[in-house]
């Protein structure tokens, strides 16, 4: 692994996440995005790392705007509403702040779908196990915001029949989207992969995680003026 994974929990923990996507692309399985975790500045504290985790999605794991997923046999399934964001050009390490914007092509809503089936403080362990990633949930596409364009945005999130307004500051809990996905290429690349041109960031929760339970029947993330994502849930 690069030196740039200086925590040797983050070395182990890569190493071992790129053998599982390794091993999942060699079964026919194809990349479609990847993941930010733990970008909260809570987070980082607790685990004592610098920057957020990153992790990829597969294409299998995408899941229909307003799609059914079970989560039965799930051990603590947990919820997240992120914002999308959708490159339109490869993006390699060591990108500034100017490359960086230029790929991104749009943004939008989405919502993560994970499943904690492991210690939350153990990096090695969440990083070996894909940060815990099940489905991702995509909403529409706003070809407006390219570059990450955030400004007016406001985010509101219904679950259980009630609607609450998501941080004002929608990088508050994620850390500036425009880094966090400049942080991506740069693990991707030590890791032997690159953000490619079709693929998208979702950026990290905008609130704390939603856990779930059995009365959860649906969880919705709005991204005015963008537009919603939903997803049915059943046990």
């Amino acid at each position: 692994m690069s030196g740039m994974l200086g925590d040797p929990r983050i070395a182990r923990g890569m190493e071992r996440q790129t053998a599982l996507r390794r091993e999942r692309l060699s079964a026919g399985g194809a990349i479609a995005g990847w993941k930010i975790g733990f970008g909260a500045p809570a987070a980082l504290e607790r685990l004592r790392i610098d920057n957020p985790l990153i992790g990829f999605v597969l294409q299998a794991a995408l899941v229909p705007h307003d799609g059914r997923v079970s989560l039965a046999g799930w051990q603590k399934p947990a919820a997240e509403p992120e914002i999308a964001v959708y490159l339109g050009s490869d993006l390699p390490a060591g990108a500034d702040d100017a490359l960086t914007r230029a790929a991104i092509a749009a943004i939008g809503p989405a919502i993560e779908l994970a499943d904690i089936d492991a210690p939350m403080d153990d990096v090695e362990a969440i990083l070996a196990g894909d940060i815990f990633q099940r489905h991702v949930i995509l909403g529409p596409r706003d070809q407006s915001r390219a570059g990450a364009a955030l400004d007016g945005l406001r985010g509101r999130v219904t679950r259980k029949g009630n609607t609450t307004d998501a941080p004002a500051d929608l990088e508050m809990n994620t850390g500036r989207i425009v880094d966090v996905v400049r942080h991506a290429a740069d693990v991707a690349a030590a890791c032997g992969e690159r953000l490619r041109a079709g693929q998208f960031v979702i950026a990290g929760s905008v609130t704390p995680p939603l856990f779930l339970d059995a009365d959860d029947d649906a969880v919705a993330f709005a991204l005015d003026p963008i537009g919603a994502v939903s997803v049915q849930l059943s046990s």
